[in-house]
Protein backbone atom coordinates (compact mmCIF):
# COMPACT_ATOMS: atom_id res chain seq x y z
CA UNK A 1 0.00 0.00 0.00
CA UNK A 2 1.48 3.50 -1.04
CA UNK A 3 2.95 5.63 1.94
CA UNK A 4 1.24 9.22 2.52
CA UNK A 5 3.32 12.02 2.22
CA UNK A 6 4.42 12.85 5.90
CA UNK A 7 3.69 16.68 7.03
CA UNK A 8 7.45 17.13 7.78
CA UNK A 9 8.79 15.94 4.13
CA UNK A 10 10.02 19.23 2.82
CA UNK A 11 8.38 20.63 -0.55
CA UNK A 12 10.41 19.81 -4.04
CA UNK A 13 12.92 22.84 -4.83
CA UNK A 14 11.61 25.50 -7.14
CA UNK A 15 14.15 24.92 -10.13
CA UNK A 16 16.02 27.01 -12.46
CA UNK A 17 14.28 27.47 -15.38
CA UNK A 18 16.46 29.21 -18.51
CA UNK A 19 14.87 32.59 -19.58
CA UNK A 20 12.14 32.79 -21.69
CA UNK A 21 13.43 32.94 -25.25
CA UNK A 22 12.78 36.30 -27.75
CA UNK A 23 12.91 36.39 -31.29
CA UNK A 24 16.48 37.18 -32.90
CA UNK A 25 17.04 40.50 -33.25
CA UNK A 26 18.40 39.64 -37.11
CA UNK A 27 20.67 42.67 -39.22
CA UNK A 28 19.78 42.62 -42.33
CA UNK A 29 22.42 40.43 -43.72
CA UNK A 30 21.67 37.92 -41.49
CA UNK A 31 18.27 37.78 -42.35
CA UNK A 32 19.10 37.73 -46.18
CA UNK A 33 21.14 34.74 -45.15
CA UNK A 34 18.41 32.76 -42.96
CA UNK A 35 15.96 33.71 -46.20
CA UNK A 36 18.87 31.81 -48.79
CA UNK A 37 19.29 28.78 -46.79
CA UNK A 38 15.88 28.26 -46.48
CA UNK A 39 15.20 28.80 -50.03
CA UNK A 40 17.95 26.40 -50.98
CA UNK A 41 16.55 23.71 -48.68
CA UNK A 42 13.13 24.39 -50.48
CA UNK A 43 13.88 24.32 -53.86
CA UNK A 44 16.80 21.20 -53.21
CA UNK A 45 13.78 19.12 -51.77
CA UNK A 46 11.43 19.84 -54.80
CA UNK A 47 14.39 18.75 -57.14
CA UNK A 48 14.78 15.54 -54.96
CA UNK A 49 11.23 14.77 -55.52
CA UNK A 50 11.23 15.33 -58.77
CA UNK A 51 14.09 13.00 -59.23
CA UNK A 52 12.29 10.45 -56.94
CA UNK A 53 9.32 10.63 -59.88
CA UNK A 54 11.70 9.99 -62.44
CA UNK A 55 13.07 6.88 -60.81
CA UNK A 56 16.51 8.44 -60.29
CA UNK A 57 16.40 8.51 -56.33
CA UNK A 58 15.52 5.01 -54.86
CA UNK A 59 14.65 3.48 -51.51
CA UNK A 60 12.66 5.91 -49.37
CA UNK A 61 12.97 9.93 -49.47
CA UNK A 62 11.65 11.97 -47.06
CA UNK A 63 11.06 15.52 -47.82
CA UNK A 64 11.76 18.61 -45.50
CA UNK A 65 9.21 20.90 -46.89
CA UNK A 66 7.60 23.44 -44.49
CA UNK A 67 9.90 22.87 -41.66
CA UNK A 68 13.09 24.92 -43.27
CA UNK A 69 12.99 27.46 -40.00
CA UNK A 70 13.64 24.84 -37.34
CA UNK A 71 17.43 23.82 -38.80
CA UNK A 72 18.68 27.55 -40.59
CA UNK A 73 17.36 28.58 -37.11
CA UNK A 74 18.68 26.32 -34.60
CA UNK A 75 21.88 25.49 -36.29
CA UNK A 76 22.98 29.36 -37.13
CA UNK A 77 23.43 29.51 -33.82
CA UNK A 78 25.74 26.36 -33.77
CA UNK A 79 29.76 26.18 -33.67
CA UNK A 80 30.72 24.50 -36.65
CA UNK A 81 34.05 23.83 -35.58
CA UNK A 82 32.95 21.90 -32.58
CA UNK A 83 29.51 21.40 -31.63
CA UNK A 84 27.71 18.04 -33.40
CA UNK A 85 24.64 17.63 -34.73
CA UNK A 86 22.47 14.30 -35.36
CA UNK A 87 18.82 13.90 -36.65
CA UNK A 88 16.47 11.19 -38.39
CA UNK A 89 15.72 9.87 -41.75
CA UNK A 90 14.22 13.65 -42.68
CA UNK A 91 18.01 14.55 -42.89
CA UNK A 92 18.57 16.63 -46.38
CA UNK A 93 17.80 19.88 -44.65
CA UNK A 94 19.93 19.93 -41.37
CA UNK A 95 22.90 19.01 -43.55
CA UNK A 96 22.32 21.37 -46.21
CA UNK A 97 21.61 24.54 -42.94
CA UNK A 98 25.38 23.18 -42.00
CA UNK A 99 26.93 24.33 -44.63
CA UNK A 100 27.33 20.71 -46.50
CA UNK A 101 27.91 21.03 -50.20
CA UNK A 102 24.58 20.29 -52.06
CA UNK A 103 26.14 18.56 -54.79
CA UNK A 104 27.76 15.72 -52.50
CA UNK A 105 23.98 15.35 -50.33
CA UNK A 106 22.39 15.23 -53.91
CA UNK A 107 24.63 12.73 -55.28
CA UNK A 108 24.48 10.88 -52.48
CA UNK A 109 20.66 10.84 -52.91
CA UNK A 110 20.85 8.94 -56.38
CA UNK A 111 23.40 6.73 -54.62
CA UNK A 112 26.64 7.76 -56.62
CA UNK A 113 30.72 7.54 -55.39
CA UNK A 114 31.02 11.28 -55.18
CA UNK A 115 28.07 11.22 -52.39
CA UNK A 116 29.19 11.96 -48.94
CA UNK A 117 28.64 8.39 -47.58
CA UNK A 118 29.78 7.29 -50.97
CA UNK A 119 26.45 6.62 -52.55
CA UNK A 120 25.54 3.58 -49.99
CA UNK A 121 23.73 5.84 -47.19
CA UNK A 122 21.23 7.20 -49.77
CA UNK A 123 18.34 9.72 -48.82
CA UNK A 124 18.07 8.23 -44.64
CA UNK A 125 21.93 7.81 -43.77
CA UNK A 126 24.20 10.21 -44.80
CA UNK A 127 27.28 11.24 -42.43
CA UNK A 128 29.78 13.02 -42.10
CA UNK A 129 32.81 13.26 -39.05
CA UNK A 130 34.38 15.94 -41.04
CA UNK A 131 31.29 18.31 -40.83
CA UNK A 132 30.32 17.14 -37.43
CA UNK A 133 27.12 15.54 -38.92
CA UNK A 134 26.36 12.26 -37.52
CA UNK A 135 23.04 11.54 -39.34
CA UNK A 136 20.71 10.50 -40.78
CA UNK A 137 19.35 7.32 -38.60
CA UNK A 138 16.65 4.89 -40.07
CA UNK A 139 15.57 3.68 -36.83
CA UNK A 140 12.71 5.76 -34.95
CA UNK A 141 14.42 7.69 -31.96
CA UNK A 142 17.60 5.95 -32.55
CA UNK A 143 19.36 8.87 -32.87
CA UNK A 144 18.50 10.26 -29.52
CA UNK A 145 20.10 7.87 -27.48
CA UNK A 146 23.23 8.34 -29.47
CA UNK A 147 23.03 12.15 -29.32
CA UNK A 148 23.65 11.67 -25.65
CA UNK A 149 26.88 9.38 -26.61
CA UNK A 150 28.32 12.58 -28.90
CA UNK A 151 26.99 14.71 -25.99
CA UNK A 152 29.06 12.54 -23.42
CA UNK A 153 32.42 12.75 -25.42
CA UNK A 154 32.09 16.52 -25.57
CA UNK A 155 31.84 16.74 -22.05
CA UNK A 156 34.37 14.02 -21.32
CA UNK A 157 37.23 15.14 -23.98
CA UNK A 158 36.28 19.40 -22.47
CA UNK A 159 36.07 20.02 -25.96
CA UNK A 160 33.41 23.03 -25.64
CA UNK A 161 30.77 21.47 -27.71
CA UNK A 162 26.97 20.89 -27.63
CA UNK A 163 25.17 18.16 -29.67
CA UNK A 164 21.95 19.11 -31.02
CA UNK A 165 19.88 15.85 -31.55
CA UNK A 166 16.71 16.22 -33.63
CA UNK A 167 13.80 13.62 -33.34
CA UNK A 168 10.11 13.80 -34.39
CA UNK A 169 6.38 13.91 -32.80
CA UNK A 170 6.46 10.26 -33.64
CA UNK A 171 9.67 9.07 -32.24
CA UNK A 172 8.80 11.29 -28.54
CA UNK A 173 7.21 8.18 -27.54
CA UNK A 174 10.38 5.72 -27.72
CA UNK A 175 11.16 4.33 -24.68
CA UNK A 176 15.12 4.44 -26.01
CA UNK A 177 14.21 8.73 -25.55
CA UNK A 178 13.29 8.38 -22.25
CA UNK A 179 16.60 6.25 -21.00
CA UNK A 180 18.41 9.05 -22.81
CA UNK A 181 16.47 12.07 -20.90
CA UNK A 182 17.37 10.29 -17.46
CA UNK A 183 20.97 9.76 -18.60
CA UNK A 184 21.64 12.91 -20.04
CA UNK A 185 20.32 15.13 -16.96
CA UNK A 186 21.98 12.38 -14.63
CA UNK A 187 25.37 13.58 -16.01
CA UNK A 188 24.72 17.39 -16.93
CA UNK A 189 25.99 16.36 -20.57
CA UNK A 190 25.84 18.85 -23.18
CA UNK A 191 22.74 18.50 -25.47
CA UNK A 192 19.81 20.12 -26.71
CA UNK A 193 17.04 17.40 -27.27
CA UNK A 194 15.01 19.07 -30.18
CA UNK A 195 11.47 18.34 -30.67
CA UNK A 196 10.33 18.58 -34.94
CA UNK A 197 6.73 18.64 -34.00
CA UNK A 198 5.10 18.64 -37.74
CA UNK A 199 1.96 17.11 -36.06
CA UNK A 200 1.75 13.98 -37.91
CA UNK A 201 4.19 11.93 -37.09
CA UNK A 202 3.97 9.03 -39.90
CA UNK A 203 0.39 9.61 -40.21
CA UNK A 204 -1.46 9.89 -37.24
CA UNK A 205 -2.29 13.05 -35.48
CA UNK A 206 0.08 14.02 -32.16
CA UNK A 207 -3.23 14.63 -30.39
CA UNK A 208 -3.95 11.11 -31.27
CA UNK A 209 -1.10 9.40 -30.56
CA UNK A 210 0.33 11.10 -27.47
CA UNK A 211 -1.89 11.18 -23.69
CA UNK A 212 0.59 14.37 -23.07
CA UNK A 213 0.77 16.64 -26.47
CA UNK A 214 2.56 19.61 -25.18
CA UNK A 215 5.52 17.71 -26.41
CA UNK A 216 8.21 19.98 -24.39
CA UNK A 217 7.07 18.97 -21.03
CA UNK A 218 8.33 15.29 -21.47
CA UNK A 219 11.42 16.40 -19.66
CA UNK A 220 9.93 17.04 -16.37
CA UNK A 221 9.95 13.51 -14.72
CA UNK A 222 13.86 13.93 -15.14
CA UNK A 223 13.80 18.00 -14.18
CA UNK A 224 15.05 19.03 -17.64
CA UNK A 225 13.53 22.31 -18.52
CA UNK A 226 11.43 22.54 -22.13
CA UNK A 227 10.36 25.33 -23.91
CA UNK A 228 7.67 25.43 -27.02
CA UNK A 229 8.69 27.58 -30.14
CA UNK A 230 7.03 28.43 -33.45
CA UNK A 231 8.99 26.33 -35.71
CA UNK A 232 7.74 28.17 -38.22
CA UNK A 233 9.32 31.26 -37.46
CA UNK A 234 13.38 31.82 -37.83
CA UNK A 235 13.84 34.58 -35.69
CA UNK A 236 12.14 32.49 -32.67
CA UNK A 237 14.05 29.55 -33.64
CA UNK A 238 17.40 31.54 -33.48
CA UNK A 239 16.46 32.99 -30.27
CA UNK A 240 15.33 29.66 -28.83
CA UNK A 241 18.96 28.42 -29.77
CA UNK A 242 20.59 30.71 -27.97
CA UNK A 243 18.80 30.63 -24.81
CA UNK A 244 19.52 26.55 -24.88
CA UNK A 245 22.91 27.19 -25.84
CA UNK A 246 23.31 29.55 -22.98
CA UNK A 247 21.63 27.09 -20.46
CA UNK A 248 23.90 24.33 -21.65
CA UNK A 249 27.21 25.47 -21.99
CA UNK A 250 26.77 26.81 -18.90
CA UNK A 251 27.10 23.32 -17.89
CA UNK A 252 23.43 23.29 -16.40
CA UNK A 253 22.80 19.94 -18.18
CA UNK A 254 19.96 19.11 -21.36
CA UNK A 255 17.87 21.17 -22.31
CA UNK A 256 14.30 20.26 -24.93
CA UNK A 257 13.11 22.44 -27.49
CA UNK A 258 9.43 21.70 -28.95
CA UNK A 259 9.55 23.14 -32.65
CA UNK A 260 5.84 23.46 -33.64
CA UNK A 261 6.48 22.66 -37.24
CA UNK A 262 4.28 21.69 -40.38
CA UNK A 263 5.32 19.78 -43.32
CA UNK A 264 3.49 20.25 -46.42
CA UNK A 265 4.13 16.90 -48.27
CA UNK A 266 3.30 13.56 -47.12
CA UNK A 267 5.38 11.34 -44.74
CA UNK A 268 8.02 9.95 -47.78
CA UNK A 269 7.38 10.22 -51.30
CA UNK A 270 5.45 7.09 -51.09
CA UNK A 271 2.74 8.93 -48.85
CA UNK A 272 -0.49 10.18 -50.30
CA UNK A 273 -1.20 12.18 -47.00
CA UNK A 274 -4.85 11.55 -46.92
CA UNK A 275 -5.58 11.78 -43.18
CA UNK A 276 -5.40 15.53 -43.95
CA UNK A 277 -7.20 17.68 -45.86
CA UNK A 278 -5.30 19.86 -49.01
CA UNK A 279 -7.37 23.03 -47.29
CA UNK A 280 -5.36 22.21 -44.47
CA UNK A 281 -2.19 22.19 -45.86
CA UNK A 282 -2.79 25.26 -47.76
CA UNK A 283 -4.03 27.51 -45.07
CA UNK A 284 -1.36 26.64 -43.18
CA UNK A 285 0.91 28.02 -46.08
CA UNK A 286 -1.14 31.15 -46.83
CA UNK A 287 -0.74 31.73 -42.95
CA UNK A 288 3.08 30.07 -41.55
CA UNK A 289 5.01 29.42 -44.40
CA UNK A 290 8.44 29.78 -43.25
CA UNK A 291 9.79 31.41 -46.26
CA UNK A 292 7.24 33.80 -47.23
CA UNK A 293 7.32 35.32 -43.82
CA UNK A 294 10.83 36.11 -44.09
CA UNK A 295 10.52 37.26 -47.70
CA UNK A 296 7.78 39.87 -45.81
CA UNK A 297 10.02 40.83 -43.32
CA UNK A 298 13.00 41.85 -45.90
CA UNK A 299 10.77 43.59 -48.42
CA UNK A 300 9.86 45.78 -45.12
CA UNK A 301 13.42 46.27 -44.53
CA UNK A 302 13.94 48.11 -48.19
CA UNK A 303 15.03 44.40 -49.64
CA UNK A 304 14.09 45.56 -53.88
CA UNK A 305 12.01 42.54 -55.28
CA UNK A 306 14.60 42.20 -57.96
CA UNK A 307 17.33 41.35 -55.62
CA UNK A 308 14.94 38.62 -54.47
CA UNK A 309 14.27 37.38 -57.52
CA UNK A 310 18.07 37.26 -58.64
CA UNK A 311 18.62 35.28 -55.57
CA UNK A 312 15.67 32.58 -56.50
CA UNK A 313 17.21 32.13 -59.86
CA UNK A 314 20.90 32.01 -58.38
CA UNK A 315 19.21 29.00 -56.33
CA UNK A 316 17.70 27.61 -58.66
CA UNK A 317 20.96 27.11 -60.76
CA UNK A 318 22.43 25.98 -57.75
CA UNK A 319 20.21 23.05 -57.24
CA UNK A 320 20.36 22.26 -60.81
CA UNK A 321 23.93 21.83 -61.29
CA UNK A 322 23.67 19.53 -58.27
CA UNK A 323 21.21 17.27 -60.08
CA UNK A 324 23.12 17.39 -63.02
CA UNK A 325 26.37 16.43 -61.15
CA UNK A 326 24.63 13.46 -59.72
CA UNK A 327 23.56 12.52 -62.83
CA UNK A 328 26.52 12.59 -64.47
CA UNK A 329 28.89 11.28 -61.70
CA UNK A 330 29.45 7.41 -61.91
CA UNK A 331 28.23 4.90 -59.35
CA UNK A 332 30.38 2.92 -56.68
CA UNK A 333 32.87 0.54 -57.99
CA UNK A 334 31.02 -3.31 -56.80
CA UNK A 335 34.31 -3.17 -54.84
CA UNK A 336 33.09 -0.80 -52.32
CA UNK A 337 30.46 -2.94 -51.37
CA UNK A 338 33.09 -4.38 -48.39
CA UNK A 339 34.48 -1.01 -47.24
CA UNK A 340 33.01 0.77 -44.43
CA UNK A 341 31.43 -1.97 -43.46
CA UNK A 342 33.39 -2.66 -39.56
CA UNK A 343 36.18 -0.24 -37.60
CA UNK A 344 39.18 -2.13 -37.61
CA UNK A 345 40.93 0.57 -35.33
CA UNK A 346 39.71 2.71 -32.48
Amino acid sequence: MARAPRASEPPLPNRERPGEPQPYEATNDELLQFYKEMLLIRRFEEKAGQLYGLGLIGGFCHLYIGQEAVAVGLQSALDGEKDSVITGYRDHGHMLAYGIDPQVIMAELTGRAAGISRGKGGSMHMFSTEHKFYGGHGIVGAQVSLGAGLAFKHKYSGDGGVCMAYFGDGAANQGQVYEAFNMAELWKLPIIFVIENNQYAMGTSVNRASSEDQLYRRGESFRIPGIQVDGMDVLACRGAAETALEWVRAGKGPVILEMKTYRYRGHSMSDPAKYRSREEVQAVRDKSDPIEHVKRLLEERGVKEDELKSLEQAIRKQVNAAADFAEQTPEPEPAELYTDVLVERY
